[in-house]
């Protein structure tokens, strides 16, 4: 990364960070981006040069949020399915307490912070439909690559096919995040929710993996 990467990265950081502790002291829908570029002594067009809303300065790691599953789908090992790529990759992270999956106790502020906005747990399930999407996205173009010659009646764009089982995929995996974010906001112990969402994750995916080991198709 050149010097101008590294600046336009520290000054990214800078103004989240900043925005972050305004949020937590006094809650997302008080504090206003003009506030936000004061405290971290830049223009507010300098903020919107960065985060285009409000929101985005919340969610600044949304972009990699929203095309994780999709690279862990396109990713996977050889042999190995959709359903299990996830299962293997969402399991490690919650092993390795993954700051995105929130397995933490300072990740409780945060998500009250989103409860109580309802800016934010619209701009939550936006970037759930997104990820949705973009999942959907190469399980379809995989399902193609698959079953060379069955383009338009198995694999077309008008396929439900690869939407649906997106759906049951990234659902399963978001509903995790929300039982981990839901026990870090009542306080409860990381150890205890950690082996109780390990042993979720196991029977949900190996429920969707007795339908789902053959797709997409394997490489």
């Amino acid at each position: 990364m050149g010097l101008r990467e590294r600046k336009k990265q520290q000054t990214r950081e800078l103004l989240a960070d900043t925005a972050m502790g305004l949020f937590a002291e006094r809650g997302f829908e008080q504090v206003t981006v003009v506030e936000v570029a004061r405290a971290a002594g830049v223009s507010p067009n300098t903020v919107f040069n960065y985060f285009p809303t409000k929101e985005d300065l919340f969610f600044d790691r949304q972009d990699e949020v929203v095309a994780h599953l999709a690279e862990v789908v396109r990713q996977r090992p050889t042999g190995s399915s959709a359903v299990d790529a996830v299962r293997a990759d969402l399991l490690t992270a919650v092993a390795d307490g993954e700051p995105t999956v929130g397995l933490n106790p300072q990740m409780a502020a945060f998500w009250r912070i989103v409860d109580d906005s309802p800016a934010l747990r619209a701009r939550l399930l936006e970037l759930g439909e997104r990820a949705e999407a973009a999942l959907a996205a190469v399980l379809a173009e995989e399902s193609g690559a698959g079953e060379p010659g069955a383009r338009e009646s198995e694999a077309g764009e008008n396929d439900p096919l690869p939407r649906v089982v997106a759906g049951a995929v990234a659902g399963a995996h978001r509903a995790v995040l929300a039982e981990i974010r839901r026990a870090m906001v009542a306080g409860e112990p990381i150890e205890a929710v950690r082996a109780r969402v390990e042993a979720a994750v196991d029977r949900a995916f190996g429920l969707l993996a007795s339908g789902l080991a053959d797709y997409p198709p394997k490489r």
